[in-house]
């Protein structure tokens, strides 16, 4: 049963004071109450008790969002037609004043979502790693501003032929509530700099950091309508903005259940997309492969974000003449793992919400059933009521053909499998219907290049996992989606090249 949060409990955990959090929708520059005056419990998945009531945007909402950001768009001034440097200058600032409010946006998404507000430096993944891969993405995207370039292209005839990329418009965007701050910069960042305008929907899991944002795009001094943010769900909310004539592009991070669903909707209107979804990304361990490296590479590729991560390596192949010895470190590694809420320092949090604890909960019971072998973990951390903790849990014994080798868990749960051959392991990997993330570790640099180019999937870590940067392209092969955000791949999906033909004939004299 939840209950509301008084102001001192607040205070006494992670320093906020509740009347302050924003809960408004953020529509052509000002926040909003929704028109329906409906609203949602944002809730503390760390404790279960609920935050605040955010304002539920609907499709009456994502009407008049989207007409602010196609106002925005086609009159040109002061966005569109602004000099790139102008949009330059904007986004730096905007990254000026993240950084400013670095310790607010790290509470609200410890808050919001459940992870550890763990401290610049420290050695446990948390919230100030999010924000400061957020404020990076924003700054390296600025400086893309003033350098998209077109082409001269020497075509046959006396023709000039050139291109220049032009943003593709109004661009509607989803996020998911594992890495919300992050999500929220990676589609930002490339849409601000080309000169697109924004509708959001944040999930309505993790609401809180976007709202903030949105609050900075107006103190950076980002013209209105340029950014809209909205709360909601994706039957009302996020469906609305995919079948919405007027969004021109439709950039989706999720699950890949609704990103076909996304994708056939878009099919209708032939609307540009780009889908981040689901993964099973394999790591392979070869019985070369120095240990320990190995063993930090499968425990951060599997429970970072307690497990939360659509790249996350959840399927441990690891041949058999290490395989025992290799196990054995990943046991004592989980058992190790501390669990805690956002401010104890521990490794591991809490599980996003009710719904997505007992969904893997019921995971680790099929795998049960099925025949793995549970080797630690496999239970509730804590009792009811306590937070939504599931204990780091590894399966061994765990064949290709059961449950928990086959489908998405998006929690703490290892599942190890062990291989003879290259060729066997290589085959293996690649019976999936996804294609997101893999990883390879062995010091015989041949066998990892010669293994990671055989590999179908968008990237391969080698002898590391989960290394993330802006510079760097992201997505999937498969059912794990379409294009690429990040780099200048995330460029290119906000822009429309245009081909302009100029005759150079000189004019004949009379």
């Amino acid at each position: 049963m939840t209950s509301t949060v008084s102001k001192t409990e607040f205070q006494d955990t992670l320093g906020l004071d509740p009347s302050k959090i924003e809960t408004r929708l953020f529509i052509n520059g000002g926040f909003v109450n929704s028109l329906s005056g409906k609203t949602f419990p944002a809730e503390n998945p760390a404790n279960q008790q609920t935050i605040c009531q955010i304002q539920e945007g609907d499709k009456a909402d994502v009407d008049v969002a989207v007409a602010a950001a196609k106002a925005a768009f086609e009159t040109g001034a002061p966005w569109r037609d602004a000099n790139p440097s102008q949009r330059r200058n904007w986004m730096l600032k905007l990254a000026d004043l993240m950084e400013r409010d670095s310790d607010y946006l790290c509470a609200l998404e410890a808050l919001d979502n459940g992870k550890p507000l763990a401290p610049p430096g420290s050695n446990i993944y948390g919230t100030s790693t999010d924000i400061y891969l957020g404020i990076e993405c924003i700054r390296y995207y600025a400086g893309w501003a003033d350098k998209i370039e077109g082409k001269q292209i020497p075509v046959d005839g006396n023709m000039m032929c050139y291109t220049i990329h032009e943003p593709v418009g109004v661009v509607g965007q989803i996020i998911p509530w594992n890495f919300p701050l992050v999500m929220l910069c990676w589609k930002w960042g490339p849409a601000l700099a080309t000169g697109c305008t924004i509708v959001m929907k944040s999930s309505e899991k993790t609401p809180l950091s976007a709202l903030h944002m949105a609050q900075l795009t107006k103190e950076a001094g980002i013209p209105d309508g340029v950014v809209n943010v909205l709360s909601g769900f994706g039957p009302t909310c996020g469906d609305a903005i995919v079948r919405h004539p007027d969004t021109h592009k439709i950039a989706f991070t999720g699950s890949t259940k609704v990103g076909k669903l996304i994708q056939s909707i878009t099919s209708e209107q032939m609307k540009n997309v780009t889908l981040e979804c689901g993964g099973k990304s394999p790591l392979i361990v070869f019985d070369d492969a120095d240990l320990e490296q190995a063993l930090g590479a499968a425990d951060v590729g599997l429970f970072l974000n307690q497990g939360q991560c659509c790249i996350a390596a959840s399927r441990l192949y690891v041949q058999e003449g290490i395989y025992d010895k290799f196990v054995e470190m990943c046991v004592n590694k989980a058992k190790g793992r501390t669990l805690g809420d956002q401010k104890s320092g521990a490794e591991q949090g809490p599980q996003v919400d009710g719904i997505q604890f007992n969904n893997v909960l019921k995971y680790i019971e099929t795998g049960k059933k099925e025949g793995a072998k549970c080797l630690t973990g496999g239970e509730r951390h804590g009792n009811e009521g306590d937070g939504y903790y599931v204990q780091p849990t590894v399966f061994g014994d765990v064949t290709d053909d059961m449950t928990i080798a086959r489908e998405e868990i998006f929690g703490p749960v290892m599942s190890i499998m062990k291989f003879k051959t290259v060729e066997e392991v290589i085959k293996r990997a690649n019976d999936t219907l996804y294609g997101l993330g893999a990883g390879v570790c062995t010091r015989d640099i041949g066998k990892a290049m010669m293994v990671s180019s055989q590999i179908r999937a968008g990237t391969v870590y080698i002898n590391c996992y989960d290394n993330f940067t802006a510079q760097a392209p992201f997505g999937g092969m498969k059912q794990s989606g379409i294009g690429r955000e990040l780099g200048e791949y995330g460029i290119r999906a906000y822009c429309e090249p245009k081909t302009v033909f100029i005759p150079m004939d000189l004019p004949r004299s009379k």
